[in-house]
């Protein structure tokens, strides 16, 4: 059925659904609107109180909350359909920039549009755009992915499928996981630019701009801890040159990766090289 919105006209008997983006590291971030919609607001929908709690100490925010996360949502929406239909209004915030981005948030959108209940969405915080558009990388078009799988045969084939798209792609990740993911990135995409972001718009922030075999390189040299996201090059953007880096056996990979037969990658390998085909063939094969 056909929903139609228009968020501040009209008598209202319902309350609002208000999605309100929160710092992702520098409280300095925070808007002057979200900070009045948290005052104003009757509830404030949290994905964590204690974090939340940091903020409206911060600044001086009274509004009740309630713990609203992945794990109880389905507990919690009819209470907050109840409250909205009430003509209470509820502002819903995540740990860290928007509701909805890779943080619980949808289901109650659904469940708001469903009863016919406004839902208002604030601009703000986004880890993954404000790191795109420093990254160097196009910013448009871009694909947000998220956080990948974190099985190494559930990546490898979500990347796969991916390989050949000429969009840029933001991929968040745990710093425990991030070179196994940029080793699975460089299998199946070949050594294409990338940009490493860490502790974005906090004290230790850093942007690792290179090849995906030079941001290995870099982090194994310099661990890293802390939040940390990619953002990759589309297929589009992938220059020849960008194996030479590689050791013989990785170049190989890397060509079968983005769509070469094994032996088709040998030999062009050992071709540009000035390998002797057959060596590198059988070292390839672990013959």
């Amino acid at each position: 059925m056909m929903n139609f919105q228009q968020s501040f006209k009209g008598a209202k008997t319902a309350g609002t659904l208000f999605l309100v983006p929160t710092p992702i590291g520098n409280l300095d971030d925070m808007t002057f609107r979200a900070v009045k919609i948290l005052l104003e607001v009757d509830l404030i929908a949290a994905e964590d109180t204690r974090n939340t709690q940091k903020l409206r100490n911060h600044f001086e925010i009274s509004t009740p909350q309630e713990s609203f996360h992945e794990h109880n949502s389905w507990l919690k929406i009819p209470k907050m359909l109840e409250l909205l239909q009430s003509g209470k209004n509820i502002a819903q915030v995540s740990d860290a920039g928007l509701p909805s981005i890779s943080d619980p948030g949808h289901d109650l959108v659904k469940a708001c549009i469903a009863e016919n209940i406004d839902v208002v969405a604030l601009p703000g915080a986004s880890a993954g755009i404000t790191a795109l558009i420093a990254s160097g990388i196009a910013p448009q078009p871009h694909i947000f992915y998220g956080f990948l799988p974190r099985k190494k045969s559930e990546q490898v084939a979500f990347l796969t499928e991916k390989r050949d798209y000429p969009e840029s792609q933001i991929f968040y990740e745990s710093p425990h996981r991030v070179v196994a993911t940029l080793e699975n990135l460089l299998a199946v995409y070949g050594n294409r630019q990338l940009t490493f972001v860490r502790e974005l718009t906090k004290i230790y922030e850093e942007y690792r701009r290179g090849t995906i075999s030079e941001v290995i390189s870099s982090i194994q040299e310099n661990p890293i801890k802390g939040e940390c996201l990619l953002i990759v090059a589309g297929s589009d953007e992938v220059k020849a040159d960008d194996l030479s880096d590689l050791t013989d056996l990785a170049a190989v990979t890397a060509l079968i990766a983005m769509g070469e037969k094994p032996n088709v990658a040998i030999k062009k390998v050992a071709k540009d090289r000035g390998l002797v085909r057959q060596e590198l063939y059988q070292a390839f094969h672990d013959l």
